[in-house]
């Protein structure tokens, strides 16, 4: 049953074309049957009508406002002639109901005229000679109901097909903006992940190396302290390479590697070891916290622990051999402070591969976005007399 109805939805002209067949033979049948009671052959006029009805059937759904007209011609001509009402005639339902269901304004009107004056003027022509004017008048009101319903249920199945297709237009667009929100949250996602790679890998390697040099140049002299450098390289590399092992994972897969599992954000409360191991890679650094310590969205701790880490491996990387450096945490009631400065040298005029003073580079680009992101500003620039400063404010709750 299925395949028939599939056939018969991929082929309307030729089931409306059986259809027609069906009618011009019912109509035929029933002309040669009053012909033959009255002793005469069917009129030649009477057939051609009727034929000229069938075709309309035929072809409703190929050409229907051609149709529509041509069987108000033919009923025109049928008054015209006094030819009488006869089976074919239900056609004229049938391409009204067609029009409607159709989006063309002037033949849905059309339609809707040909249903109204039908009926008065076929009782206008063939009256009922027994009946009074009363009579005639609920006759013709009552003969115009069948051809009004079938406007009426043409425009209906219009409306309706109208609303879905705008449901489905809905869906489409929803389906389309969907897609280009998960777009843009995986990038943004990598983009996170390439920032977070980026302060493991700048920071871990900054460590390894200068500790690697500082092996090297006291490997004779103090045997000890080079062996304690190289443990602090192995160190360093365990950690980052759990780090980018870990977002390795996220990025793949959105699971952490095989074996392994994820490692806790950093968090303010972290910054003192990164300072501590800034020290030991023989950096000056102080720090101090100013205000009352208390827990931090996620987001600000992540953000303030990676600005004071580029910052630090900024000034280890360009401050030059005798760099030190400060950092001031703030805890105020509605944000967080941050405030890093060295006194190196610094690299003026060169765009740095990570961050540089003139604020181009990658390192700084990063920390601008990440603070971006917590809606807080971030201040970045050459201090008078020599070194650099890192200033930044993270609210505790978004901007709006």
């Amino acid at each position: 049953m299925q395949r028939l109805y599939d056939f018969l939805r991929r082929h309307p002209t030729g089931v409306d074309s059986f259809w027609a067949v069906v009618l011009f033979g019912v109509t035929a049948l029933g002309l040669a049957t009053e012909a033959g009671q009255q002793g005469r052959d069917p009129d030649a006029i009477t057939v051609l009508l009727a034929l000229v009805q069938c075709v309309v059937i035929a072809l409703r759904r190929r050409a229907p406002e051609k149709m529509l007209l041509l069987s108000a011609a033919g009923g025109l001509f049928q008054l015209i002639t006094d030819t009488d009402v006869m089976i074919s005639n239900f056609a004229m339902l049938v391409i009204i109901y067609t029009v409607a269901t159709r989006d063309v304004t002037w033949a849905r009107r059309f339609a809707l005229g040909g249903a109204v004056v039908a009926s008065p003027l076929a009782q206008m022509r063939w009256q009922e000679q027994q009946a009074s004017t009363a009579g005639k008048i609920f006759i013709a009101g009552m003969l115009i109901v069948p051809f009004l319903l079938a406007w009426v249920l043409g425009d209906s199945l219009r409306t309706r097909r109208a609303y879905f297709a705008q449901l489905e237009e809905r869906a489409a667009r929803l389906e389309q903006e969907r897609e280009a929100q998960a777009k843009v949250a995986v990038a943004a996602e990598r983009a996170r992940i390439a920032r977070e790679l980026h302060d493991v890998v700048a920071h871990n390697v900054s460590v390894m190396v200068v500790q690697a040099d500082g092996a090297a140049y006291v490997m004779d002299q103090a045997p000890d302290q080079a062996k304690k450098a190289l443990e602090t390289i192995s160190g360093t590399g365990r950690q980052a390479l759990a780090e980018m092992r870990r977002l390795l994972g996220v990025l793949r897969t959105g699971e952490p590697a095989e074996g392994g599992e994820y490692v806790p954000q950093p968090d303010v409360e972290q910054i003192d070891d990164l300072v501590s191991q800034c020290r030991e890679a023989g950096l000056t650094v102080d720090f101090k916290i100013e205000g009352t310590p208390r827990p931090l969205p996620s987001g600000v701790e992540l953000t303030a622990y990676r600005i004071v880490q580029e910052a630090l491996t900024n000034t280890r990387k360009h401050g030059g051999p005798h760099a030190g450096a400060s950092v001031r945490i703030v805890y105020f009631d509605d944000g967080l402070g941050l405030l890093v400065e060295d006194d190196g040298k610094g690299a003026p005029h060169e765009l740095y591969e990570d961050g540089g003073a003139d604020g181009r580079g990658h390192g700084l680009i990063g920390m601008r976005e990440r603070v971006g992101m917590v809606g807080g500003t971030l201040d970045a620039g050459p201090r008078p007399g020599g070194g650099f400063r890192i200033s930044a404010l993270l609210p505790l709750k978004p901007a709006h």
